[in-house]
């Protein structure tokens, strides 16, 4: 894959098909190797970028001790839109992309034609969902204490459960493994779901992010993760509402996802 200088570091993207600006962001832990497949659908309905963001596997490593923060990422998000010409994008995230989507369309509008967050991982918008969220990070924690090569194994056998684990392919468990250096520096970081200090949008600050969004939910997911896509979807002003068969790796190219993309890049 290509590589752009985005704010002082190299993130690995590929980019194909032609027409408007689709961009997928990855969760935690991930990379856009577990994108390709979906890109390739995605890329038959406009120009679909993927990338890795700061830290993940395919983009420059953190160093020892440093720290990612929500807002590292949605300036590397501009920033790529901007270097790639693909503003305004349609932007596709999930789980912890999702939150990095929803606060690049917060901070940038002009750069987001319309959001799809496929469960995205805005826990302290929900009592319950923040409350699960607090207990996800401590647990993750200790895990990384006992030893930190398990951090991406850790983040999702924490939020999903062992047999989820054990159930993935090897190709895709060995994708989250050597993303745990990232992991240990979001979990240092502000902002992030795995951070101490997430990011709690209120009321106003939702209702303020006018761009079509589509919010989908798995129906086989925890509770928490399904409120918060019922409590954003009551809160942001141009807000549909989906579910998807399955657990919380929710496919970026579902159909309920590429019918939003046709409606809203005519």
């Amino acid at each position: 894959m290509p590589t752009a200088l985005v704010n002082g570091a190299g993130l690995h993207y590929e980019s194909r098909g032609e027409g408007p600006a689709i961009l997928g962001i990855h969760g935690t832990p991930s990379s856009s190797a577990l994108w390709l497949d979906a890109a390739a659908r995605l890329a038959e309905h406009g120009r679909c970028i993927v990338y890795d963001r700061r830290g993940f596997p395919g983009s420059d490593p953190p160093a020892p001790g440093a720290r990612l923060d929500l807002d590292d990422h949605v300036a590397d998000a501009a920033a790529l839109l901007h270097a790639l010409t693909a503003t305004p994008a349609l932007v596709v995230g999930r789980s912890t992309g999702g939150l990095v989507a929803l606060r690049l369309a917060q901070q940038h509008p002009g750069l987001v034609r319309g959001l799809v967050l496929l469960e995205p991982a805005v826990f302290p918008v929900h009592p319950a969902a923040r409350h699960w969220g607090a207990e996800l990070r401590e647990r993750v924690v200790a895990a990384v204490a006992a030893d930190a090569s398990r951090a991406g194994e850790a983040v999702f056998v924490e939020a999903l459960g062992q047999a989820g684990w054990d159930s993935l392919p090897g190709e895709v468990r060995a994708v989250m493994v050597a993303a745990g250096p990232a992991v240990l520096a979001e979990l240092r970081g502000q902002g992030l779901d795995l951070s101490a200090d997430p990011w709690a949008p209120d009321d106003a600050t939702l209702g303020a992010i006018k761009v079509p969004t589509l919010l989908v939910a798995a129906q086989d997911s925890p509770e928490p993760l399904r409120a918060v896509v019922d409590r954003l979807a009551a809160a942001l002003p141009r807000a549909e509402h989906g579910a998807a068969a399955g657990g919380h790796l929710i496919d970026p190219a579902h159909p309920l996802v590429l019918d939003f993309i046709d409606r809203h890049t005519r």
